[in-house]
């Protein structure tokens, strides 16, 4: 039997994950951790048997647990990852820290990161993927982030050492990003808060932001540079090709392609884990029977399926 270390943060044990996720679906955790500090991390980080498997979690705004759940410990960062400070034009955040938030404080302070405000997350996962919208990127930004190991020591990450790619990063196995480090340009606040209501109300026109979902569920089919810029060639649309397979508001069980934005894969209401999977894979079927492009996910899909 496995022995695991007493942290002074909660340590849950099958932990149902479906209330983390934005699509409200998945099974339990073997264990679900929240840390009370950086040094609770690093303690229990260490003291865990090597063989265990971690698996960082942010809010769950980009992530399918599969309905057999996730045979880890799940480690969730809450209050005390989650500050935001601002000096001159650096930005500093925990990874607990809503990019959306983060956005509006530095706004606040005449610091340009609004592609962050429309962006579904935690300041984590957006590190760990490389958000972006509306032409900018984490890795247009980003100065630092600071990691704990698997081991419990705690480690800086430059931007070259992450090695920024369209949505990906290489972060090490089972590393806990704890904060960054963003620079951005300057701006009049006023300004920066008109762009990002803007940028809201087009969002709130174009995607399906009431209904349950993970944000795009497909990468743009297109060619990239190593820091997510889509080039002149290959600048396609996932969202068009979903289209053009004629696979915009299909259905799987509870599990639907918005009608209103074909790249979206939602919940309305009873969809399981599996359901929602296994549409996204009969989409992809179809993109590629019908224009010979596959189509990638974006939305992270982990744990085992359910079975009998």
């Amino acid at each position: 039997m496995t022995t695991f270390p007493v942290p002074k943060g909660r340590l849950s044990r099958a932990r149902p994950l479906s209330e983390l996720t934005w699509l409200r679906v998945g099974g339990p955790a073997d264990y679900l951790f929240q840390p009370a500090d950086i040094e609770d991390l690093q303690a229990f980080l260490r003291e865990l048997p090597a063989q265990t498997p971690v698996f960082p979690m942010g809010v769950g705004s980009n992530l399918i647990v599969r309905d057999g759940g996730l045979r880890a410990v799940v480690i969730r960062l809450g209050r005390g990852f989650n500050t935001i400070s601002v000096e001159g034009n650096t930005v500093t955040a925990g990874a607990a820290a809503l990019d959306a938030h983060v956005a509006r404080k530095a706004a606040d302070a005449g610091v340009d990161l609004t592609f962050l405000r429309t962006i579904p997350g935690s300041i984590g996962g957006a590190v760990r993927m490389n958000a972006g919208c509306y032409g900018s990127y984490t890795a247009d930004v980003l100065r630092k982030a600071t990691i704990v190991t698997r081991q419990g020591e705690l480690v800086d990450l430059t931007p070259e050492e992450l090695n920024f790619r369209y949505r990906q990063t290489d972060l090490p196995e089972g590393a806990v990003l704890i904060s960054a480090v963003f620079e951005g340009p300057s701006g009049n606040p006023q300004d920066l808060h008109a762009r990002m209501a803007a940028q809201l109300k087009k969002r709130d026109e174009t995607q399906p932001t009431k209904d349950r979902s993970a944000g795009s569920t497909f990468r743009n089919p297109a060619g990239f540079s190593s820091t997510g810029q889509a080039d002149d060639v290959h600048d396609l649309k996932a969202w068009k090709v979903i289209d053009d397979a004629g696979m915009r508001g299909a259905t799987l069980g509870g599990a639907q392609m918005s009608p209103k934005h074909s790249n979206f894969l939602i919940n309305t209401g009873l969809a399981t884990a599996a359901d929602l999977e296994g549409l996204g894979e009969e989409v992809r079927k179809k993109v590629y029977e019908t224009s010979g492009i596959t189509l990638e996910w974006e939305i992270m899909r982990v744990g085992d399926p359910l079975t009998e």
